[in-house]
């Protein structure tokens, strides 16, 4: 499992001139489900884009997860993330899960990170499958790719 994170001040998900999903404070994950991602391997994605230190403390360092900032998650799902681009011009998607594989593991993420950030912070997502607009103002910029 793949996901690219950003710290964001807003964001949010449109699909058909619909907002599925908006956010403030918090973190953007892009994510992509690969073959082999299994029930521990989602929930050590959940662990990470619920504690990865990316918020500033006090003293301005990163050193708060969004739990301890009480900041907002949106998922996003996003397959071409586990694209291969090594040779040619075109990417290739066999490293990506097929499409119910995948679905199956971005709601299973989804239902895990809502379950756990309960009463902390708001837990969205766009819609699996859909062409989505994604708008986002990057906070820092501040952008990690994390792999499970």
């Amino acid at each position: 499992m793949i996901a690219l994170i950003q710290r964001v001040s807003s964001a949010q998900v449109d699909v058909d001139g619909e907002v599925v999903g908006v956010i403030g404070l918090g973190l953007l994950a892009l994510v992509a489900v690969e073959p082999g991602d299994d029930e521990a391997r989602i929930q050590r994605m959940a662990e990470r884009l619920l504690g990865y230190r990316v918020f500033s403390d006090a003293a301005g360092k990163m050193n708060l997860s969004l739990v301890e900032a009480g900041g907002d998650l949106l998922l996003v799902s996003q397959f071409t993330l586990a694209a291969d681009t090594r040779k040619g011009m075109r990417p290739g998607f066999s490293s990506a899960a097929p499409p119910e594989l995948g679905r199956r593991g971005f709601d299973r993420l989804l239902a895990i990170c809502r379950e756990r950030h309960s009463g902390v912070g708001l837990v969205e997502s766009g819609r699996f499958g859909a062409h989505m607009r994604v708008s986002l103002v990057n906070d820092g910029p501040v952008t990690f790719w994390l792999e499970s």
